[in-house]
């Protein structure tokens, strides 16, 4: 497998210069660490549902899988975040391992939270709502294995509408070579027609697997829709606290059509955002990480886009929503 190579964050990308935003130092009760969070505006205030792990930071360990969970923090600006005293969700029970990698969607006046499972039989990505954060209505659970699920927030000719990223590995060659679907509902719990939306090899900066980031956002041009990107370097040194890392994860962007969101309008060539900074390079669990979990438009055209950094700590880049559809769309 080639390498990659160097890779650089798009010049339109400003990064919060006082990232990262959340780290386990903000968390009461003394996560090891918190990443991957799904963001959203709700009720007049941001809410932030993220996740925890639990370890010993000092000497770079982990505790158990089933020690992971995931928080809640509100926020009157989007930056500074005031973080509830305890955890905000999990699903308990003898098949289910833990909980983790949180996405919110706001429709309807309703916050529609995909997530993922850890199980006995298999990893599995599921659908809850709630109205206050503090009880959850699960809706929907995948069969094995498939996670990475991000839920639009509209219908579509009567259908919800979400992104998801598969685990064919039998059907790969038992290994990782993984792809972006997209599948319908009439009620959030029985889906079908789902057909791929993305491929790996039409991606230029992966070359092992891509899958789902944010919820999309909707504007003029379509549905501006993150991913996640990898690529695998064998020569890589440890790159953080596991003994083997030797992966790269990215953000991409791209757009999809906005009455039909099967199709693919276009698709920037480049990351949007690549681990660049000290916070996503180094001294982290997984080196060289980017995860985009939650993305805002605001009503001046801003984007927020949230993402976990080095799967340590939670950030924050910016950029306009002009420049963003203009990556997907470039002009001859």
């Amino acid at each position: 497998m080639a390498s990659i190579g160097s890779l650089a964050s798009s010049k339109i990308i400003t990064r919060y210069p006082g990232n990262p935003i959340l780290t386990s130092g903000d968390v009461p009760y003394q996560p090891a660490l918190v990443f991957n969070a799904g963001v959203a505006k709700y009720e007049g205030r941001y809410v932030m549902m993220f996740r925890n792990d639990y370890g010993d930071a000092a000497n770079q360990s982990l505790l158990p899988a089933h020690t992971t969970n995931v928080g809640l923090a509100f926020s009157n600006d989007g930056i500074h975040w005031d973080v509830q005293p305890s955890p905000c969700f999990g699903i308990e029970n003898d098949e289910i391992i833990r909980t983790y990698d949180p996405r919110i969607t706001v429709m309807d006046g309703r916050c529609y939270v995909c997530f993922a499972v850890d199980t006995k039989h298999g990893v599995r990505g599921g659908i809850a709502v709630t109205d206050d954060f503090a009880s959850f209505e699960v809706l929907s659970m995948s069969a094995p294995d498939n996670r990475n699920m991000v839920l639009f927030p509209e219908t579509f000719g009567g259908k919800y509408v979400r992104l998801e990223r598969p685990f064919p590995v039998y059907g790969k060659g038992g290994k990782d070579s993984f792809d972006i679907w997209i599948s319908d509902s009439p009620d959030l719990k029985y889906w079908g027609n789902t057909e791929l939306l993305l491929g790996l090899e039409q991606v230029p900066f992966a070359n092992d697997k891509i899958g789902p980031g944010a919820p999309p956002i909707k504007t003029s041009e379509g549905w501006l829709t993150t991913f996640h990107s990898v690529d695998i370097d064998h020569n890589r040194g440890k790159n953080g606290w596991e003994p083997y890392w030797k992966k790269r994860y990215c953000a991409g962007i791209m757009l999809l059509d906005l009455d039909n969101p099967y199709i693919v309008k276009g698709m920037c060539k480049e990351p949007l955002l690549a681990p660049e900074t000290g916070y996503e390079t180094d001294g982290g669990f997984r080196n060289h990480v980017i995860f985009p979990g939650g993305m805002i438009l605001e009503d001046d055209g801003e984007v927020k886009i949230y993402y976990g950094a080095a799967d340590t700590v939670e950030c924050l880049a910016t950029a306009h929503v002009d420049d963003l559809i203009r990556l997907c769309l470039p002009m001859d």
